[in-house]
């Protein structure tokens, strides 16, 4: 039992957390051994979001003990936690956008030299080594604000190894990576492990689970299911353990819809040093999906088609007349809508869980000015109870929300516009896997009433389930296109892979 003791970094002992209306956790305890990697999982709203902000001082606990290196310790801010060697590498990465990569690895911590001098010359060394370790190929001098959802995922992971922490905490930290930068990330894991650095893993990819973690403990509803060791674990116990049914192991893509008239058509689409000559249509009816890299133009592609971006030449037609978005708002106007990658850029922190799901569609729920609260009431607890969202009240702020409930409050809101066109962006990133069954019978709904879908997502099985037609996009062009029959995962890897290797040889 000493023994036992002696390896652990760090225990939680029965801690609990309330919030106004909401057990968030009620007396869980985990703890954490030294080179391990520790899954924590559950759905959303199970409580792994406020257990990880205790641990990294963003929260305080009402109740309970934390232990590290054996001592109780007090957490009372990110500073004592990053003091302690508690690194937390968030799944919406905040960064210095107008700092370079080297800045925000080593920030508070600069190598230097005489006269208290940052060492620019072994900064940008140390960095270039630490980003090449993590499959990186970028400047360490280059700017973060350029850099997509996975990179400035590395760079966190790549600063946690830079400031010598003890415990890194990955929350969702895979999230928005395809098979490849996922690979990345593994290896990424396993170097920090062989170091005998302790890792807390997040995911709702539970492939994952099993291929990365030693041991799991699932939370539902702010408790303590149970921790358990990975190699002694089924799948479908551990799904059914945290959603508290079965589930079938296959995307419930609805074959039967019609497909009818072209919504959007693209032709020759170009935006310089980001899209290159795109063209494709979407129609009523019909998912297109849009596989590719981090970094192929994906969510540059559709940012343009939103009003979010401008581009140089090309045409956009929309119900068969060509159209030209100035702003988002245009894109509105014209029933286009977007669920953004980032979760962060579809909601209003400090509204309610109301006034985010109505604020694409308040016309509908206004008469002269004047706003129909009852219908605003009733509307906004029907899209809560419809999508599942875990609130104490519609009045409760978004921004008090789990990260998976945002995104359904998003996913509402979008909904609410009686859009013709929606474009999803990684609609799933961050669900967990009983919610995203109920999103995909939400797509499928969509299509249903003559909608017409684009979707991005970065994992396959999801594009390869729920898509009609599959667009494979590398470096800002279209370089392949398949029918739902005729895709496959490996085709449409080895055209990232392979056109990505041509033509960085060119």
């Amino acid at each position: 039992m000493a023994e036992r003791v002696r390896e652990m970094i760090l225990q939680l002992r029965q801690i609990s957390k309330h919030f106004p209306g909401v057990q968030a956790l009620d007396s869980v305890d985990m703890d954490l051994r030294k080179g391990e990697v520790h899954a924590l999982v559950g759905e959303n709203g199970a409580g792994k979001s406020t257990l990880i902000k205790i641990l990294s001082g963003v929260y305080q606990r009402d109740s309970g003990e934390i232990l590290f290196e054996g001592m109780p310790v007090e957490i009372e801010s990110p500073f004592v936690a990053l003091s302690l060697g508690i690194t937390t590498v968030y799944q919406d990465p905040e960064l210095a956008s107008d700092l370079s990569i080297a800045e925000n690895i080593f920030m508070g911590a600069h190598p230097v030299k005489k006269k208290c001098l940052i060492d620019w010359k072994r900064l940008h060394e140390d960095t270039k080594r630490l980003i090449t370790e993590l499959g990186m190929r970028r400047n360490p001098k280059e700017l973060v604000r350029g850099l997509g959802v996975a990179e400035r995922q590395f760079i966190q992971i790549a600063r946690a190894i830079a400031l010598a922490s003890k415990v890194v905490v990955l929350d969702e930290a895979s999230a928005a990576l395809t098979p490849i930068e996922l690979k990345t990330l593994t290896g990424a894991i396993h170097n920090l492990k062989s170091k005998g650095i302790s890792v807390v893993y997040i995911s709702h990819r539970i492939d994952e689970i099993f291929a990365l973690a030693d041991r799991v403990t699932v939370l539902k509803d702010g408790k303590l299911i149970d921790t358990l060791d990975v190699k002694d674990t089924k799948k479908s116990d551990l799904i059914h353990m945290m959603v508290g049914r079965r589930l079938s192991d296959h995307i419930p893509k609805n074959t039967d819809v019609r497909i009818t008239d072209e919504v959007l058509r693209v032709e020759n689409l170009n935006r310089h040093g980001v899209l290159r000559d795109i063209s494709f249509s979407v129609r009523r009816g019909e998912v297109v999906g849009i596989a590719g890299l981090v970094g192929s133009g994906r969510t540059e592609l559709v940012r343009v088609l939103f009003g979010a971006d401008p581009y140089d030449s090309g045409k956009i037609y929309l119900n068969g007349r060509e159209t030209f978005f100035k702003t988002p708002l245009d894109a509105i106007n014209r029933k286009v809508a977007m669920l953004p990658e980032n979760r962060q850029e579809g909601i209003v922190p400090v509204l309610s869980v109301m006034e985010n799901v109505l604020m694409a569609a308040l016309k509908k729920y206004a008469n002269k000015g004047v706003i129909k609260k009852n219908q605003c009431v009733e509307t906004a607890e029907n899209v809560v109870k419809t999508l599942g969202i875990k609130v104490s009240s519609i009045k409760q702020k978004i921004e008090t929300l789990s990260g998976g409930n945002q995104q359904k409050v998003i996913f509402g809101k979008w909904l609410m516009t009686d859009a013709d066109l929606i474009i999803f962006d990684e609609p799933t990133r961050g669900i967990d896997v009983g919610a995203k069954e109920e999103i995909y019978s939400i797509i499928n709904d969509v299509v249903r009433k003559e909608k017409a879908v684009l979707m991005i997502s970065s994992e396959l099985p999801e594009i390869l389930g729920m898509s009609d037609q599959i667009l494979v996009m590398c470096q800002g062009r279209v370089v392949g296109q398949f029918r739902r029959e005729e895709a496959t995962e490996e085709k449409i890897m080895h055209l990232c892979i392979g056109e990505l290797h041509r033509r960085s040889d060119e």
